[in-house]
């Protein structure tokens, strides 16, 4: 079985060392997030994760959900309500929401680490707490004044928990299709009435109450995604004073069959005139889809970070472990009857390809979260200006890039198992197939690219890029004559130089034809996600060079950036290349030959 331990050291490089989050916190506003404060939530998120979540992990996989087809209600598996309780007990659910609400008011960073460990502990028992967070964001930036008396407090103290209810069977990420009507009830309330699918969390044992996000479509509302409205549909009817009543009509049809997460309900959800309120504008419900789907595009590419993680460790602890064979440059450990195999340069190269991506990952999520606060929070424009451009331009980024490379990682790590990580008593097959669905929901890779090329790049001309190149060059010019850094500051030029002419050369052959967007879309997302990791471990070394961690805890962080520029960096120029080839390169095929 496979274990977890919080990697709270360097949780704790990256938010103090590198990204200097208590005196961002401070000048932010939030007094409370002081070091202290901040060291004893991370201690104690790494004991609840470690100690009740990590052990429930292979339990859910074994066990699944269950559906009582008679009623539709969903029994999780063995432990889950329990350890729910114990989330709802401590705080958790309301850590970085506001105190009017009920909640702890510290900033979203705060609650960065956390979910990363309750992913790397438990994954599928993460997905219930998971869009909890995204109603609430819905409610917070778009409901009225009842709407977030009545749902929010239960909300930010876990006693509901929340969905967001947008695929239909027809409907994936065109959402212009959905066919879920809403009629009006002539007292300010609406009918729903469709069937929507692959709803995390749609029904469970956990709360007496679940709060679905709902997107319908009005009477008189306009084809396309120009007509979706946005309704919040209470499992339990909601009054608008706040008191609960009769059970609504809503219920679960029933539970998917997937490869992994067994652990968490991925429901079908059969809304049958069901009462529910409009949330903002008629017509206008992306808006509050959006601010849902950030929020949870966020925590997915968490997700992906957190396997990693656990799949790390687990190799690791194997690699130093299993004895096979002598080194090809002699015996490493003569006194044993082979040497381990972490001596052997191939499974090297696997755990120091986890390690890279995984503490450079690190920071580009951390980082994100942090843009996201200083646009909430600063009380200067134009800081939130281009703090809200980087977060938006960086969430495909670590959306798709930290789900990409959980698949990657978890893939190295059960490699490094040879025919034991195929074994289901080791744990690593596990987290192979509960990563595979992290590069799916929330938007596939492919959404993030028409994202971050068509939306974020082209359609906004590239404020986010902008913003972020700003730092990079800043980066460089400040260690321009720093010779620790020369053999991480040039690359990172040269790669950041050839950002700036790839964007040109899309843009202009775009202009042409709008289908090289999706030719050079894939590629281009991962190129910038190999370019900001490239950055952030420029920045690790400065950091470490700066702090006063042990020679030994430098010296690491150096090895792995070298690690990171010579073996991984260089994956840009084979994207760059294809970037290159534009659409030319994908020759048509007929579509009745498909």
């Amino acid at each position: 079985m496979s274990s977890y331990k919080a990697p709270l050291a360097d949780m704790r490089f990256a938010l103090f060392d590198v990204l200097d989050a208590e005196a961002q916190f401070q000048r932010l506003g939030f007094t409370d997030a002081t070091r202290d404060v901040l060291d004893a939530v991370l201690d104690e998120a790494g004991r609840f994760t470690e100690t009740v979540l990590a052990p429930l992990n292979p339990v859910g996989d074994r066990e699944g959900c269950k559906l009582d087809v008679s009623t539709g209600a969903v029994t999780t598996p063995a432990g889950f309500r329990q350890a729910y309780a114990q989330f709802v007990d401590g705080g958790w659910a309301g850590l970085t929401s506001p105190v009017e609400f009920g909640g702890q008011g510290l900033p979203q960073l705060v609650g960065v680490p956390l979910k990363e460990m309750i992913d790397a502990a438990n994954l599928a028992w993460g997905n219930f707490p998971l869009l909890s967070h995204g109603a609430i964001e819905a409610l917070l930036h778009h409901g009225e004044s009842w709407q977030q008396e009545a749902f929010l407090k239960p909300l930010v103290e876990g006693r509901w928990t929340g969905t967001m209810c947008l695929t239909e069977p027809h409907c994936g990420s065109d959402l212009g299709l959905l066919k879920t009507r809403a009629e009006p009830n002539g007292d300010g309330s609406y009918s729903i009435t469709g069937t929507k699918i692959f709803i995390t969390a749609g029904e469970h044992d956990f709360t007496d109450n679940i709060v679905h996000l709902v997107l319908a479509r009005l009477p008189d509302a306009p084809a396309g995604s120009k007509g979706i409205s946005l309704f919040v549909v209470p499992r339990e009817r909601v009054a608008q004073d706040g008191s609960t009543g009769e059970r609504n009509a809503v219920r679960c049809g029933s539970l998917e069959h997937k490869m992994g997460i067994h652990g968490s309900a991925t429901c079908v959800m059969n809304f049958d005139g069901a009462q529910g309120y409009l949330v903002g504008a008629p017509h206008k419900g992306l808006m509050g889809m959006f601010t849902m789907m950030n929020s949870a595009r966020l925590g997915v590419g968490l997700q992906g970070l957190g396997l990693s993680e656990r799949a790390l460790q687990n190799a690791l602890r194997y690699s130093r472990e299993r004895l096979q064979m002598r080194a090809l440059s002699g015996a490493k450990f003569p006194d044993k009857p082979a040497d381990p195999i972490i001596v052997h340069p191939d499974v090297r190269r696997m755990l120091l390809t986890c390690k890279a991506l995984i503490e450079g990952g690190r920071l580009m999520g951390y980082d994100a979260a942090m843009q996201g606060d200083i646009a909430a929070n600063s009380n200067d424009a134009a800081e939130r200006e281009l703090a809200d451009a980087q977060a938006g331009f960086l969430t495909p980024i670590v959306k798709a890039c930290l789900t990409e490379w959980g698949v990657e990682c978890t893939y190295n790590a059960l490699q490094c198992f040879g025919g034991h990580g195929y074994i289901a008593e080791h744990g690593m097959e596990q987290l192979a197939r509960d990563a595979r669905i992290t590069t799916l929901y929330e938007g596939t890779t492919g959404i993030q690219a028409l994202d971050l090329l068509g939306r974020k790049i082209l359609a906004m001309k590239g404020a986010g890029l902008k913003a972020f190149l700003a730092r990079v060059h800043a980066f460089c010019e400040e260690n321009a004559g720093n010779e620790s850094l020369a053999e991480f500051v040039g690359p990172l030029r040269e790669t950041a130089t050839r950002w700036q002419q790839l964007t040109m050369q899309i843009g202009q052959r775009a202009a042409g034809n709008a289908d090289e967007i999706g030719a050079a879309s894939f590629d281009y997302l991962m190129y910038s996600g190999y370019a900001v990791l490239a950055y952030w471990w420029a920045r690790s070394v400065a950091a470490a060079d700066a702090s006063t961690h042990p020679q030994a805890f430098k010296d690491d962080k150096r090895a792995t950036a070298r690690f990171y520029f010579a073996r991984i960096l260089p994956r840009t120029l084979t994207h760059s290349a294809a970037i290159e080839s534009g659409v030319a390169g994908l020759p048509e095929l007929a579509v009745e030959a498909v």
